[in-house]
């Protein structure tokens, strides 16, 4: 999970934080050093470096580099899955709510903080732990997508969920497509790229009519 374009650079010893600050700096210095190198090459004292602090102030927030790790797998998580469900929220007409959610995973992508590299290329996936929550975005994204195919068609709860996992699939792994520069040589916006696969998925889904 090496990425080239994150320059990984040490900063200045600074003050004293209050704790909710400091930890939100810690892990703001940990997803640049997990990114850049990836969790088995990345070092606690790389990422106490980057963050201005001693090893041991590192360590009294979090007790190792998993419980470092797994705290910013669940914040980044967490981003994708509200980032879905706002979409989902902020509007009731279904082609634009497709749209939105497809947009969500390329902002989400595109995200220069690289985070979702965490979560969709991690390489701590042989972690029960880490697997549980990598396996639980796309469940809880699904879910949330699922919930509106069924009060929309009146699909089983098993047949509304596939048709979500699989509008999940294509969003997330398109975008991942669309950002490695393969997509069109990478010359396709962010933009078209997202609304070519919300105009794919829409032809799709619109098949299944709303319940009367």
């Amino acid at each position: 999970m090496s990425v080239g374009r994150y320059d990984v650079e040490p900063r200045p010893k600074g003050a004293r934080m209050p704790r909710r600050e400091r930890r939100a700096q810690l892990l703001a210095s940990a997803l640049e050093v997990f990114v850049a190198h990836g969790y088995h090459s990345a070092a606690m004292d790389d990422i106490a470096d980057r963050a201005g602090v001693s090893k041991p102030v590192l360590y009294q927030h979090f007790p190792g580099k998993l419980e470092l790790y797994m705290a910013l797998l669940d914040q980044s998580s967490e981003a994708v899955t509200d980032a879905i469900r706002e979409a989902l929220a902020q509007t009731e007409d279904n082609k634009q709510r497709v749209a939105a959610a497809i947009a969500a995973f390329y902002d989400y992508v595109a995200n220069e903080s690289g985070a979702f590299r965490l979560v969709f290329e991690s390489d701590l996936t042989n972690e029960p732990a880490v697997r549980e929550r990598v396996d639980r975005v796309t469940d809880d994204c699904a879910a949330a997508i699922a919930e509106v195919i069924q009060q929309d068609t009146g699909l089983p709860r098993e047949a509304s969920l596939l048709l979500a996992v699989s509008l999940v699939g294509m969003g997330q792994v398109s975008a991942r497509f669309w950002l490695s520069g393969s997509g069109a040589d990478g010359t396709i916006t962010q933009a078209d790229a997202a609304a070519l696969v919300a105009g794919l998925a829409w032809r799709g889904i619109r098949g299944y009519p709303k319940e009367s």
